[in-house]
């Protein structure tokens, strides 16, 4: 399933392995700024191999349902990646929820790009993908994470103590979660 959506400023769009140098460029780009608020990583994450089968799983994931991940790019430059945003653990039957996932460009941060972006994702998590639920769990340090969900409406459900292993430590986290309210109107 390709997909892409355009925002005032953004493409957002799913790809394929092919994309995995530019992958592996934001990657490098942001080694350092992203290593605080992510999973430890070890030196092979930082190959072109690697990012060429994480790109063939997220497909197959997407193709089962139980993903749905966009790589953002500014529309005046639409080869270089500046983030991504993705919609994990996709459940259905009663849940229709999923887990949100975000990063974006040390070089791009406070431009209103990520807020921008996942608002999209947003309309499409609920209109397309039928989402009754989204939740996304931040490190309550992280505040800029935490204002960009506050501004699209998450509300904080509460604390989750040492809920995910973050750089190698067990990190509390906000649960912040946002309704489809079309359907609890």
């Amino acid at each position: 399933m390709n997909k892409i959506i355009y925002s005032q400023r953004l493409i957002l769009k799913t790809i394929n392995e092919s994309y995995a140098e530019q992958v592996l460029d934001f990657v490098l780009r942001n080694k350092q700024f992203l290593v605080e608020w992510e999973i430890q990583r070890d030196v092979e994450y930082y190959s072109i191999d690697v990012h060429r089968q994480l790109l063939i799983d997220d497909s197959l994931n997407i193709d089962r349902g139980q993903l749905f991940k966009v790589w953002i790019y500014k529309s005046d430059q639409p080869n270089r990646i500046i983030g991504s945003i993705s919609l994990n653990n996709i459940i259905r039957g009663a849940f229709q929820s999923c887990h949100l996932g975000y990063r974006i460009d040390q070089e791009e941060q406070r431009k209103g790009y990520m807020t921008e972006a996942i608002r999209e994702v947003i309309l499409y998590a609920f209109n397309e993908l039928k989402l009754h639920r989204i939740e996304a769990n931040i490190m309550p340090r992280n505040k800029a994470s935490l204002r960009v969900v506050e501004k699209l409406g998450f509300c904080n459900e509460g604390l989750g103590r040492k809920y995910l292993k973050i750089n190698g430590i067990w990190e509390d986290h906000i649960h912040m979660v946002l309704l489809n309210n079309e359907e609890i109107e």
